[in-house]
């Protein structure tokens, strides 16, 4: 299911930053004391009383100015209200309710979103007294926080979890294998799907970016049932601020969190750019199954080596994703279009496959036995047992004597030795160490 999706906007320099690094725990954004560092949204994902959410850092909004960044700034900011599920509004305490925040309110009422007015900069209790002005703003109680502190984050989020909508996501039956398309603008994405239902099912065009939003296309093939899910192509961020491209990122991300397949579309006529790492990224994070299409192989000049050697290239560029077979097909001719589906089918399967206990333990016995775990100081890495918690992906469990002492190089080794028996091809495992403990 797609993580709902919060957004922090508010003029610059009011501290959004800080607060998105407070609230998912890592230093993503740039925090500097100057208006306007935050350039573009920022993604990440936090969790809260057991709710998972999205995070959108935003430039500060300037609705006065007409040059380019100032727009970009604008559009961007538009763009992530366009797809929050609530938005946090960030003021400042220390400058009270400017002109620029009163027009910033105007816009967010027009949105008609759940909105919490959070009052920043409130370091110390002397300030408090500084929040309720902001009460004229229109948006109910603020609450006060500090970023530079940490004070009132727990607040704040309770209050912006509180207001997530209970929706819920399209839901289809297990045995339908649910397959999204990403990858970066003019790949062939629309293309694709338009091949592989026999019908213009989505808008194509040559214009990079035609395609503003996840479509699902329910069909069946050979008595399997599918959904595609088609999204807007993902742009580097230097090429995000484009206010005629009404895609988003976001989309994508949640597209890839409700799939169970993920089509990777390179194109074959350009070849890989950096990119295509990060959106494959993407859906390695997320633990997707996962397939590399290299489209439009049909404009590619070819020996009897290309196709080997394009898939080298792509094992050079994507060494996270080792375990990823690779397709090639032209979605214009159809050519090897065939060739596809009985992967999808494969690597669904692999990403649902479950191992017995006792199997994976002989597997994992006979691994020790021929390159024993190594030593730390004297004392030896002891696996006492392993055993598979989850699928989609597959997740492992081992427990040792010391999760300190098992070494990242060992637990590759491990999973080598675990896809050597069981191949799990076209997804990713996870391998997670816990120290026995007396009562297991």
């Amino acid at each position: 299911m797609a993580r709902p999706v919060i957004a922090i906007v508010g003029r610059p320099n009011v501290g959004k930053s800080t607060i998105f690094n407070r609230i998912i725990g890592d230093r993503l954004a740039i925090v500097e004391d100057k208006p306007g560092i935050t350039r573009d949204r920022i993604y990440g994902t936090g969790e809260w009383n057991g709710v998972n959410f999205s995070v959108i850092d935003t430039g500060g909004i300037e609705l006065e100015g007409d040059d380019s960044l100032l727009r970009s700034v604008r559009a961007q900011a538009e763009l992530a209200i366009e797809e929050a599920d609530v938005i946090v509004f960030m003021v400042d305490a220390k400058a009270g309710v400017t002109n620029a925040d009163e027009e910033v309110a105007q816009m967010l009422f027009r949105s008609k979103k759940p909105i919490v007015l959070a009052v920043n900069k409130v370091d110390n209790l002397l300030r408090m007294d500084d929040i309720y002005e902001f009460y004229s703003l229109g948006f109910g109680e603020p609450v006060p926080l500090s970023g530079s502190h940490g004070m009132g984050i727990g607040d704040l989020l309770d209050a912006a979890v509180n207001k997530l909508p209970e929706k819920e996501d399209q839901v289809y039956n297990d045995d339908i294998i649910k397959v999204a398309l990403i990858g970066r603008p003019n790949v062939g994405k629309s293309s694709l799907v338009n091949a592989i239902l026999g019908e213009e099912r989505v808008i194509v065009s040559d214009v990079a970016g035609t395609t503003r939003d996840a479509i699902d296309t329910p069909f069946e093939k050979d008595g399997q049932k599918y959904v595609l899910i088609d999204t807007a192509g993902m742009r580097k961020r230097g090429k995000v601020y484009e206010t005629t491209e009404k895609y988003s990122v976001m989309r994508a991300m949640k597209a890839i969190e409700r799939a169970d397949v993920v089509l990777v579309v390179i194109n074959g006529e350009e070849g890989i750019i950096e990119q295509d790492k990060h959106i494959a990224g993407y859906a390695h994070e997320n633990g997707k199954a996962a397939i590399f299409v290299v489209n439009k192989w049909d404009v590619v000049e070819k020996s009897d080596k290309t196709m080997q050697h394009f898939t080298n290239t792509i094992r050079d560029h994507f060494l996270f994703m080792s375990y990823a077979p690779v397709v090639f097909l032209s979605a214009l001719t159809k050519h090897r279009l065939t060739k596809l589906f009985p992967v999808v089918n494969h690597v669904a399967e692999q990403h649902a496959l479950r191992v017995p206990t006792n199997v994976l333990n002989d597997i994992i016995s006979d691994a020790i036995a021929i390159n024993p775990p190594p030593t730390d100081k004297g004392r030896r890495l002891r696996i006492n047992y392993v055993t598979q918690v989850a699928v989609k992906p597959p997740t492992l469990l081992i427990f040792v004597n010391d999760p300190e002492l098992m070494h990242f190089s060992y637990e590759r080794y491990l999973e080598n030795k675990i896809r050597a028996a069981f191949a799990f091809e076209g997804t990713p495992l996870r391998l997670f160490t816990r120290k026995k403990s007396d009562q297991e």
